[in-house]
């Protein structure tokens, strides 16, 4: 029993993270300034954070229309999304 609980923890000790990795080295690997330059610190971090929450699916950006369905800009989108998501 022992042997079926190690083995199993190790399987998925190294199946989980891999994807949490390839998504991350992917945002790193697009982690460059305007100039094709590499960000460096804060920079870095915050684009690299930027990437991973743009992977997972945003419905109150898709629901963010006006109501001739045409896509909200600027101040009315950031209202319509705080909205939707709850906030006041």
């Amino acid at each position: 029993m022992k042997r079926i609980i190690v083995a199993l923890s190790i399987a998925l000790s190294f199946a989980l993270p891999t994807h949490a990795f390839a998504d991350q080295a992917a945002c790193e690997a697009k982690a460059v300034s305007k100039d094709g330059k590499p960000l460096y610190g804060a920079a870095k971090d915050a684009s690299i954070k930027k990437c991973m929450g743009d992977a997972k699916p945003n419905d109150c950006e898709a629901k963010a229309v006006s109501k001739d369905g045409k896509p909200l800009y600027g101040a009315a989108k950031d209202a319509s999304i705080k909205k939707c998501m709850g906030g006041k």
